[in-house]
C-alpha cells in the first residue's frame, strides 16, 4: 500500500506509531513523500487511497465520500506534542522572557477555555481555517487549559517513555546527524533532574520552572 504524507515529519511518526499498533512496520507499506499544502488534493484523486493528515487539512480529507479514519492520534496519547521552544541559554539570561511568555500563554487558554469570541477567532484565523471548523478542531485536541495540568503532563515518566520513541523515530530516519550511532546520541533532560540518552551531549529540556510558579500563582 502506498501512504501519502509530509515525509519525517509528525505524520511520518504518526504512521510509524499506527503500525506498530498494529503488528505491522514501515516497510509494509511504501511511503509517498507529499507537502501538507498538496495533501487534500492528493487524495482528491483516484490514484491515492490512504494518507496521514492533520487538522485543518484532515477535516476536508475526512469531508470525501467513502473514506475511513483508521487510526489517530488518540490512541498514542500525549505523544503528538505542541511545544513552545527557547534557547536554554537565552532563557537563563532574560528570566523574565520565561515569565512573559507561560503568563501569555495561560492568559490566552483561559480566554479560549472561556469561549472568548475575539480569542478563538484569532486562533482559527492563525489556523487558516473558520471559527466553526476551529472549535470542531478543538473537541479532538487535548489542550493545557492551566499550569496545573501541564505540569502534571511534564513530570510524568510517561513523558520520558514518549521521547524515547521520539528519539528512536528521529535516529531511524537519520534526524539526529551523521555522527549519530544510536538513538542515544543526544541527551534530553526531564523535571526532577531525569535524563534520557546522552548526559554529556544535552540538546533538549523540558524545563517546569515556570509552570510551578504559573502553578503557585507567582509568575
Amino acid at each position: 500500500m502506498h501512504i501519502y504524507l509530509p515525509e519525517l515529519s509528525v505524520s511520518h511518526y504518526l504512521l510509524v506509531r499506527g503500525l506498530e499498533k498494529a503488528g505491522l512496520q514501515e516497510r509494509d507499506v511504501t511511503v509517498v513523500n507529499t507537502s501538507d499544502a498538496d495533501i487534500v488534493s492528493a487524495f482528491a484523486t483516484d490514484d491515492v487511497k490512504a494518507t496521514v493528515a492533520w487538522n485543518p487539512q484532515l477535516s476536508a480529507i475526512k469531508r470525501t465520500p467513502d473514506t475511513t479514519e483508521v487510526f489517530d492520534s488518540s490512541s498514542v496519547p500525549g505523544e503528538l506534542i505542541d511545544a513552545m521552544v527557547v534557547n536554554t541559554q537565552v532563557l537563563q539570561d532574560n528570566p523574565a522572557l520565561g515569565k512573559a511568555l507561560t503568563g501569555a500563554w495561560f492568559e490566552m487558554m483561559s480566554l479560549m477555555k472561556a469561549g472568548n469570541t475575539d480569542a478563538l477567532n484569532a486562533m482559527a484565523a492563525a489556523s487558516g481555517t473558520d471559527i466553526t471548523s476551529y472549535q470542531a478542531q478543538l473537541k479532538t485536541t487535548h489542550l493545557f487549559y492551566t499550569p496545573a495540568d501541564d505540569l502534571k503532563f511534564v513530570t510524568d515518566p510517561a513523558l520520558v517513555t514518549t521521547m524515547r520513541h521520539v528519539a528512536q523515530f528521529s535516529f531511524e530516519k537519520g534526524l539526529l546527524g551523521e555522527g549519530a550511532q544510536s538513538a542515544d546520541f543526544l541527551g534530553m533532560r526531564f523535571p526532577g533532574n531525569v535524563t534520557l540518552g546522552d548526559e554529556s551531549n544535552i540538546k533538549l529540556r523540558f524545563d517546569d520552572t515556570y509552570l510551578k510558579m504559573a502553578a503557585a500563582g507567582t509568575l
